[in-house]
C-alpha cells in the first residue's frame, strides 16, 4: 500500500519499521517540530524524524495541520490508501480522516473502549490491572471512540512499571499494526462499533498524580500507581516542607511492623534500619530508596543515617 506515517516519539518507531521491513511504500512520514532539550536547550529531532530520515522516507513536521493548506496539499498529492497514526500527538482534522480510501488506522495502547486518553499504558498499570493489550481502530472525530479493527492482549507482570511495558507494547502494535493492513487489504478484518458503556479513561498525566495519599490509597494501590508512573511523575511526599521522592518501595507485611494497628496512616516506624510508611486499610509501605529535596538518592539505612526521621513521624 501506499501510506502517510504519523508519529512522534519513540513507541511509534517499531512501527515506522515494520511498515518499512513489510515492503509498504510509506511516501510521508509526519511529525512534530523539532524542540528543544535538556539544560542546553538545543533542538532535537523526534525519534519518529530520525528513524524516518535513516529509511529514506520525506519528512514533514508541520506546527499545526488543522488548517495547513501547504501540509493538506502534499498530503493529498500524494493519495494514500491509508493514513497510519501511533502517537503523533495532534487531533486528526476531519479533512484527514476522509482523505484515504481506507481511512486513518490508529494504534492505541490499550484493549478499548478501556483506557482511552494519552495515558493507558500508564494508567492501566495504576489501577492494578493485570491484563492490557493494543488496538488498532479506525480514527473518528471523537477522543479514540472509533470502530475496532484488530486487538492483542498483553499480561502485565507483578513488578512491571511503565518503562518496561512500552518497549513491549510498541514492538507488539507494530505487528498488529502489519497485520491490520493486511486484513484490510483483504477483506478478512471488519470494523466493529465498540461497545461506549464499558469505556474508562487515562488522561494525560499531571505531576500531582505522583503524590502519595497515605490517608485514601492502600499500600498496594500506592505500589501499583508508582509501578504506573515510571519514569514520571514517579511517587512522591513531603517530610517536614521538603519534597521525599520515592524511587524503590514495597508492600510491607503489618504484622512484623504495627501488631497492635495504633498509627494512623502517613504515619512512620523505623524498624531494623528500614522505613515504613502506614497507608489505608491498615496496610504498610516499604520505602527502599529515597531522595530528600536537594540530596542524593540513598537506600534507607543509609537515608536515616543522615536524617532525624523517627516513629511516629507522619510524611505529606
Amino acid at each position: 500500500m501506499k501510506l502517510a506515517f504519523c508519529g512522534t516519539p519513540r513507541f511509534a518507531v517499531p512501527t515506522l519499521e515494520a511498515l518499512h521491513r513489510a515492503g509498504h511504500e510509506i511516501a510521508l512520514a509526519v511529525t512534530q517540530p523539532d524542540r528543544p532539550v535538556g539544560r542546553s536547550q538545543e533542538l532535537a529531532a523526534p525519534p519518529v524524524k530520525q528513524t524516518a530520515m535513516s529509511l529514506g522516507i520525506p519528512v514533514m513536521q508541520p506546527d499545526k495541520i488543522r488548517s495547513n493548506d501547504q501540509f493538506r496539499a502534499q498530503l493529498e498529492s500524494i493519495k494514500p490508501n491509508a493514513i497510519v497514526v501511533v502517537a503523533y500527538g495532534r487531533i486528526i482534522p476531519p479533512w484527514m480522516l476522509t482523505l484515504p480510501r481506507l481511512g486513518c488506522i490508529n494504534l492505541h495502547a490499550s484493549l478499548l473502549p478501556r483506557y482511552r486518553g494519552a495515558a493507558p499504558i500508564q494508567w492501566a498499570i495504576a489501577m492494578g490491572e493485570e491484563i492490557t493489550g493494543n488496538t488498532t481502530m479506525l480514527l473518528e472525530e471523537g477522543l479514540d471512540t472509533g470502530p475496532i479493527l484488530k486487538q492483542q492482549a498483553l499480561i502485565i507482570r507483578p513488578e512491571q512499571t511503565a518503562l518496561d511495558l512500552f518497549e513491549e507494547m510498541a514492538i507488539g502494535g507494530a505487528s498488529l499494526v502489519v497485520d491490520t493492513l493486511e486484513g484490510l487489504a483483504d477483506r478478512t478484518v471488519k470494523p466493529r462499533p465498540q461497545d461506549h458503556s464499558r469505556a474508562t479513561m487515562a488522561p494525560l498525566l499531571d505531576r500531582e498524580d505522583g503524590r502519595m495519599n497515605f490517608l485514601e490509597h492502600t499500600a498496594t494501590q500506592i505500589k501499583n500507581r508508582w509501578r504506573g508512573f515510571q519514569p514520571w511523575p514517579g511517587a512522591f511526599t513531603a517530610l517536614e516542607g521538603r519534597k521525599l521522592i520515592a524511587h524503590k518501595l514495597d508492600v510491607a507485611n503489618r504484622a512484623h511492623i504495627d501488631p497492635a494497628g495504633t498509627l494512623e496512616p502517613a504515619q512512620v516506624v523505623i524498624r531494623d534500619q528500614r522505613i515504613f510508611a502506614a497507608c489505608a486499610g491498615s496496610t504498610w509501605l516499604e520505602l527502599v530508596e529515597l531522595q530528600l529535596e536537594g540530596k542524593k538518592r540513598l537506600g534507607a539505612f543509609e537515608f536515616l543515617r543522615g536524617s532525624h526521621l523517627a516513629t511516629g513521624m507522619r510524611l505529606g
